[in-house]
């Protein structure tokens, strides 16, 4: 390479040097639009108690949803994602609770679409781990996770969260094939118009462990979820599952967890352009937020941590710190 002229010919730090040109040649930002806000639901009336492993973070019974919801809303978040800390005594090994119309998640669901009709978008997981006493996410049969079984299963809750008026159906299970299955029923029910956002790429992680206590898994998981949830040594097989998926019928894609893996998040939107979403999870919240209650990190590292999700092509970020973005965008 030639350079030719006074050195340096070009200044890099010019578009740097005032705060209005810093923003005028902004590759990424963030906006409300950005963001998908998890809320976990619990039995009762009138609760919202917080959740020891994640601060800042709440449980809240169906009749208070109003108080976060409300705040999402004026905060332009476009969906949230219902999930349920279902009581012990309702849990068996088959999870039958997944498929009671009057289970958490479709009081929910029936709770936010007649307050709110379309101002929101609703989507719900399509999993058993929240409803099954062994904490896994499908059916057991001498130690091993039956897929084809739980696929079955998986395709009636998938059914009934959409009768009770759920806009997203998001399989979380990673079994194989349940895509195509579910998309299949839900087409021959006259559901055509609900979209399924697929956890595709979902690792099997050591960061969801404060996600599990806010569900009530943590204590009763037997083993592991490595026969099914993806190695995290690997990055081609993760193009294989989307690649299978969106064949199937997957309108979006995820990837979680979020920040180890931006490069499978960039793979992705870069090999084939649909729109993927990244779960930044449980652990990584509760991580970023003890630092900063600790004074180790800035609260401005939750921004650059958020932003960089969009760099690497995520459409949209699930993250608990969505109920905080008045705060955080500023």
């Amino acid at each position: 390479m030639i350079i030719t002229g006074k050195y340096p010919n070009l200044r890099m730090r010019r578009s740097r040097k005032e705060e209005w040109s810093r923003r005028l040649v902004r590759e990424n930002s963030l906006s409300g639009s950005d963001f998908v806000l998890p809320i976990f639901v619990t039995d009762g009336k009138n609760r919202k108690v917080e959740i020891k492993s994640m601060k800042g973070v709440y449980r809240y019974s169906v009749d208070n949803l109003s108080s976060i919801i409300d705040r999402a809303i004026n905060n332009k978040i476009p969906m949230i994602a219902i999930f349920p800390e279902t009581n012990k005594k309702l849990k068996d090994l088959k999870g039958s609770e997944a498929l009671n119309e009057n289970n958490l998640v479709c009081k929910a669901i029936r709770n936010v679409k007649k307050k709110y009709k379309n101002y929101i978008g609703i989507m719900c997981d399509v999993a058993l781990d929240p409803y099954t006493s062994h904490g896994h996410d499908g059916i057991i049969k001498k130690n091993e996770i039956l897929n084809d079984e739980t696929v079955e299963i998986l395709i009636k809750q998938a059914l009934l969260q959409a009768e009770m008026g759920c806009d997203v159906i998001a399989p979380s299970d990673m079994m194989d094939g349940r895509i195509g299955k579910i998309r299949k029923e839900l087409d021959r029910k006259g559901f055509k118009k609900i979209q399924i956002l697929s956890y595709a790429v979902k690792y099997s992680s050591s960061f969801y462990g404060p996600f599990r206590d806010a569900i009530g898994s943590k204590n009763s998981l037997k083993g592991n979820k490595k026969t099914y949830q993806m190695d995290y040594g690997n990055s081609d097989e993760a193009l294989r599952e989307v690649s299978i998926d969106i064949k199937e019928g997957a309108d979006m894609v995820m990837v979680k967890p979020g920040l180890p893996y931006l490069d499978i998040i960039k793979d992705i939107k870069n090999r084939f352009k649909i729109p993927v979403l990244a779960y930044q999870v449980s652990g990584e919240y509760s991580l970023l937020t003890n630092a900063i209650k600790n004074r180790i990190l800035k609260p401005e590292a939750i921004y650059e941590t958020l932003l960089s999700f969009k760099r690497a092509g995520a459409n949209a970020i699930i993250s608990y710190h969505a109920d905080y973005l008045d705060k955080i965008l500023k």
